[in-house]
């Protein structure tokens, strides 16, 4: 019987563990469990002692200036590990995939900008002249964590060419995002910093060309990530920045090892804390204003038709083409997804008023608006996918 049990516990406890975590879809599974759990345990008997764990402040040393809380840290800390993969992902696409010709990036690029800008423009167009305008680039952003993770629900249903687009484009959209947040939202850019970071971006390059890997590029990878966090620009954009420098022979190894981690520790983490949103009494009432309505419609409505439609001139420019195996449908399942807002754009909308009850409005939108694009683009690509759709 003690034999018996090591076997028994193997089959129905561990193999289906790893075969769940194998899964493609698992990712999206888990993010909205744990979004699903983060929202009811913020609004609920034991809401207090939930956010005051995730705002938990750490008495680290002042002349560290490092993040002190909890949500600090995994914004700012774990997700560089995060966007340390996807720059991986999107570099390892740029030298042996789908965009290694200038041709198929510039689908992305183009595509990233046209989701930027008419979201904006849509919520000026509610808000202009109003107390709320400075909230414009509310809308602007794409979650790359949990669109990817929706689309991943879709298994085979969303093709390896439109994860790699939506991949390329949402990495784009963000780091459009975090230079509108240094631009327009940043109280104060300490320019000696960034100054600091391009230099250790130097060594990074010279250890690079030296075919050097090992230990003292990750230590300069953390001096990177300190100076980007000191100088008032989003830390985690020293993630994509130090993929760049890794070595083409270890790209494979590296994302091997961190796929997991990633996907099933560091993200769900991620949706525990930031959607951790308490709502209020008469969500309603509270919602009946131009803040609210432009910013769903700019990720509802401008994100995809900025997309789109950027893409469509591009492509008959002769900019860019569609990847291989992807037709209009496709596409405009992935503009739909994206218009999956959450953190970046609760992140901007915290930077963008100074009156929590407009915060607070902004967030509940944000949340209503990403959840829209889910339901719409889940709908559109598992109808749509069937379809052979000839590009235009």
């Amino acid at each position: 019987m003690a034999k018996r049990f090591p076997r028994i516990l193997r089959k129905r406890l561990v193999e289906p563990f790893f075969a769940f975590i194998d899964d493609s879809r698992s990712v999206g599974i888990v993010l909205l469990v744990n979004t699903v759990l983060s929202l009811w345990l913020a609004n609920s008997i034991w809401g207090t002692d939930y956010l005051a764990v995730i705002n938990y402040t750490f008495h680290l040393p002042e002349w560290l200036h490092l993040p002190h809380s909890v949500l600090h840290w995994i914004n700012d800390g774990l997700m560089a590990i995060f966007f340390f993969m996807v720059g991986l992902e999107i570099k390892q696409e740029t030298t042996q995939g789908e965009l290694r010709s200038m041709k198929r990036a510039m689908l992305p690029i183009v595509g990233a900008v046209g989701g930027m800008i008419l979201p904006a423009a849509i919520f000026i167009a509610f808000n202009q002249g109003t107390e709320y305008a400075n909230g414009w680039g509310i809308p602007m952003a794409t979650d790359i964590a949990f669109s990817l993770g929706i689309a991943s629900l879709l298994g085979s249903r969303f093709p390896l060419g439109l994860k790699v687009f939506l991949t390329a484009l949402a990495i784009i959209d963000d780091l459009g995002a975090i230079i509108t947040i240094a631009v327009f939202y940043s109280a104060e850019i300490k320019f000696w910093f960034l100054l600091a970071a391009a230099g250790i971006s130097l060594g990074l390059y010279g250890l690079g060309r030296m075919k050097y890997y090992g230990i003292l590029s990750y230590m300069l990878g953390i001096a990177l990530w300190y100076c980007f966090f000191q100088s008032g620009i989003h830390a985690t954009l020293a993630g994509v920045i130090f993929a760049l420098f890794i070595p083409a022979r270890e790209q494979e190894r590296v994302l091997h090892v961190l796929h997991k981690p990633v996907n099933f520790v560091i993200i769900p983490i991620f949706a525990l804390a930031n959607t951790a949103i308490v709502l209020p009494a008469s969500i309603l009432a509270a919602l009946g204003n131009t803040l609210n309505w432009g910013i769903i419609a700019g990720l509802v409505v401008g994100k995809p038709l900025g997309i789109v439609g950027a893409a469509w001139i591009s492509i008959k420019m002769k900019w860019a083409s569609l990847p291989s195996g992807i037709g209009w449908m496709h596409l405009w399942g992935a503009g739909i997804l994206a218009g999956i807002g959450f953190t970046m754009s609760i992140f901007i909308a915290t930077l963008a008023f100074s009156d929590p009850a407009f915060t607070d409005i902004s967030k509940i939108a944000v949340m209503l608006g990403s959840l829209a694009s889910m339901l719409f683009g889940l709908i559109w690509i598992s109808i749509g996918s069937k379809r052979q759709v000839r590009p235009l």
